[in-house]
């Protein structure tokens, strides 16, 4: 993908290691607007259509939030129920409809390929923002970041990377989208954790070692893992045919301080998509790992402002034109200031 200008992002599939660099060096150019240092107005009188056929609230929000930050406006349909879809509308028609009314258009829905679907008809470009079990792009694009700034920190980069998945490797969209981007490194080690019945589908396994890379598949926790990165996934019970199947996994992978200690390296960094599953019969993330500096999943969520604000600008032609467009935050007083650059 080596110009994004009025396209779609709708796969993985159209980034090569190039193109993710150029996402991460203009997400990183968008921390002074995403920490209210600064603002821009870069994309003033421009209107995104944010439109969520299914449950969400991170990926709606912040998409929302990263348009608002450049100075766009944003009009928002969520729940198929109040939709025109419920009434038998075509994908193609509603999105011929709904393009005419926005510059740029963020979608989830239930169906696997529904919105490369949508973007057939659409007139302005389409980002997805999840479409089943299939994929949701923009969450590995920002988990990939997350990783990126994560060992850096530890002063080394993605190449050469362990990371433990763990989980419902099955339907967990972000596992599947996040493992094709890895394929783009080099010597990148697998640790497959899950339940053979919720196993990393055979395409994503067969990508993974087209590429040349380890994999180590398993269904429990064996030993002292030295993974870099601890990915977990709660069990996606909304894709399970039926709740009673779902229930048999839950709880089935916890992962608390006792246990992280016991099978993980003290730098090991943790990595969730949520939303976590607090409940007591999953406990995915036990609230003992909340203090743990190596939990990173509220960075994740601020790391989804910043690429998802990176998208737009690069999607509608604007990165080269922040600074032009910066203000001052005026609302913001320098205590503020002083609290948001600590966080």
């Amino acid at each position: 993908m080596s110009d994004f200008t009025g396209n779609h992002i709708l796969s993985v599939n159209q980034f090569d290691r190039e193109a993710i660099e150029k996402v991460f060096s203009v997400a990183d150019s968008m921390q002074p607007y995403a920490k209210r240092q600064k603002r821009t107005t870069v994309l003033e009188g421009a209107i995104l259509g944010n439109l969520f056929f299914e449950p969400s609230t991170r990926t709606r929000v912040s998409f929302g939030t990263a348009f608002n930050l450049l100075g766009g406006e944003v009009r928002e349909t969520t729940g198929m129920a109040s939709s025109a879809l419920a009434k038998g509308e075509s994908l193609y028609d509603t999105a011929r409809v709904l393009s005419g009314y926005s510059d740029i258009i963020a979608m989830r829905h239930p169906a696997a390929g529904s919105v490369a679907e949508f973007a057939e008809g659409s007139r302005v470009p389409v980002i997805n923002g999840g479409d089943g079990a299939n994929e949701h792009p923009t969450q590995a694009l920002l988990d990939l970041f997350t990783i990126k700034r994560e060992l850096e920190y530890h002063g080394h980069g993605i190449d050469g990377l362990h990371i433990a998945m763990i989980g419902d490797l099955r339907y967990g969209r972000t596992v599947h989208s996040l493992s094709r981007l890895l394929c783009l490194f080099k010597n990148v080690r697998f640790t497959l954790i899950s339940p053979k019945e919720l196993a990393m589908p055979q395409p994503i396994i067969d990508a993974i070692e087209n590429a040349g890379h380890q994999l180590n598949i398993t269904e429990t926790f064996e030993g002292s893992l030295d993974a870099d990165i601890c990915y977990q996934t709660r069990i996606q019970e909304e894709r399970f045919p039926s709740q009673e199947e779902a229930n048999k996994y839950r709880g089935k992978f916890r992962l608390n301080h006792s246990i992280y200690t016991r099978h993980f390296q003290s730098k090991t960094v943790i990595m969730h998509p949520l939303p976590r599953d607090s409940r007591i019969e999953a406990n995915e993330l036990d609230n003992d790992l909340n203090l743990n500096p190596n939990l990173a999943i509220f960075r994740q969520t601020d790391n989804g402002v910043l690429v998802r604000m990176a998208l737009f600008a690069l999607t509608l032609g604007v990165e080269e034109l922040l600074t032009k467009y910066e203000r001052e935050v005026v609302w913001f007083s320098n205590k503020s200031n002083e609290l948001h650059a600590k966080i």
